[in-house]
């Protein structure tokens, strides 16, 4: 397999997760992750989200799911769409990131837009929902997402 740094370009399999509380907001943030893997070339080898951010992430059954993909070697990398999908904050999600770098593999944060660095001819594409980047959300992180669910626990 591939092994590229997070926020390299290459075909690299990830899996796209998400929790929030409604579909709608699953269905946006897939599309998010979705996106953001696409502008690096990454192969979206699996989607998983879970509808309960109460629930600590290791309880998750997709989270759950995700861990036994890397595992497996079926996935490299994880995309979220917002930091706290599968953090309370920009700490945990550092040591989530290490966690996931002792298997083998990567977190990567979908919030903080398109890559900087694209290949010869590479233009950027516009943004499928409707947003400029740059624009914050409502867990505080920066990007381009309306909203995002910051009712979650620790993960540990």
């Amino acid at each position: 397999m591939p092994n590229n740094p997070p926020g390299g370009l290459g075909h690299v399999p990830v899996a796209v997760y998400s929790c929030a509380t409604t579909s709608t907001a699953l269905g946006e943030s897939e599309e998010r992750g979705r996106y953001y893997a696409d502008a690096r070339h990454w192969h979206v080898a699996g989607v998983w989200s879970d509808p309960a951010p109460s629930l600590p992430l290791m309880e998750r059954l997709g989270w759950k799911a995700v861990t036994a993909a890397l595992s497996a070697g079926m996935i490299r990398g994880v995309v979220v769409s917002c930091l706290t999908h599968v953090a309370a904050d920009a700490a945990q999600f550092a040591a989530l990131g290490v966690l996931l770098r002792d298997r083998g593999g990567f977190l990567a944060d979908g919030s903080s837009g398109t890559p900087t660095r694209r290949t010869p001819g590479q233009a950027r594409r516009p943004l499928p929902w409707g947003e400029t980047p740059g624009q914050g959300h409502a867990c505080g992180a920066p990007g381009r997402i309306r909203t995002c669910d910051t009712r979650f626990r620790s993960f540990l």
